[in-house]
């Protein structure tokens, strides 16, 4: 039935997952819920980071809350730029965030700038607060990509691997259905599925690995020079958004290329995050 997914391999089967809910005749999106909860809870993450190395809890509350308005924008730019071809069509979509369309390299940019500016303003080091900030980043990740499951997007081909997804035909957009999953639909009680990689929960977990390593660097390595955890979150997130992206049915696509942009710069932040962390230029000292 609509509303319904499952993990066959896993034995595990969901019913009645929403994709929005009504208060008072306001509908609202379990997408939107889910990105509030990630921001909200990785600004927390940053907060207690910061009284735990020394810094103003202060300072990383009133940068969160402008790097979370700035991020939101610039995600959302960066996603309609580079799906102009529908968009062009339909201008009062660009508006439109409860179908999704946030793109998380456009959020990352848009984070750093803010960063930049804000501790030029406030006289903070920007090493440190990037190297502070990102743990909270790489959480609000993890967590925002739960956004994608209830949306039924951001998933990949065709698989039969262990943690196969099964979603019903028509709860998900019919231009991300490839001719290979349409090869493959099961018909189970009468409802048509595709079985697909849950891309999403890759990334929720492999994010979950980044945040440990950043953490015990954070903590563990008191010697560590500036901008290390930084350079290893877009390392790391990088490694592992090169291989997802490639695995996702709905890549955004570089302009006369196409390549996934999220790949090629996937590829470009981890091979100058690697030299920069071999070199340790001088602004790292």
């Amino acid at each position: 039935m609509e509303g319904t997914i499952r993990f066959p391999h896993l034995g595990i089967t969901l019913t009645n997952v929403i994709k929005s809910f009504r208060i008072g005749g306001i509908s609202i999106a379990m997408y939107g819920v889910v990105l509030a909860v990630a921001m909200m809870t990785g600004l927390l993450l940053v907060m207690k980071v910061a009284k735990a190395t020394g810094q103003k809890e202060d300072d990383y509350f009133d940068f969160g809350i402008i790097a979370i308005i700035v991020a939101v924008i610039c995600a959302r730019i960066y996603y309609v730029i580079f799906s102009w071809d529908y968009y062009s069509s339909h201008l009062a979509e660009i508006f439109n965030l409860r179908k999704g369309g946030l793109a998380i390299y456009g959020g990352v940019i848009g984070g750093v700038l803010t960063a930049l500016v804000f501790c030029h303003v406030r006289k903070i080091d920007w090493r440190d607060a990037l190297d502070t900030a990102c743990i909270g980043l790489v959480w609000g990740q993890a967590v925002g990509r739960w956004g994608n499951f209830f949306n039924r997007e951001a998933f990949g081909d065709y698989t039969d691997n262990l943690f196969a997804m099964q979603l019903p035909v028509s709860d998900v957009r019919a231009s991300e259905i490839t001719d290979v999953m349409r090869a493959h639909i099961q018909t189970i009680d009468g409802v048509e599925y595709i079985q697909v990689h849950p891309t999403f929960l890759y990334e929720s977990l492999w994010n979950l690995g980044v945040l440990a390593i950043l953490l015990l660097v954070t903590f563990r390595f008191t010697k560590k020079k500036k901008l290390t955890v930084f350079l290893l979150y877009l390392l790391l997130y990088g490694a592992g958004r090169f291989w997802i992206e490639s695995l996702r049915t709905d890549q955004l696509i570089l302009f006369g290329t196409g390549l996934p942009v999220s790949q090629v710069l996937s590829g470009l932040f981890v091979i100058a995050s690697l030299i920069l962390l071999i070199k340790r230029p001088r602004f790292m000292q």
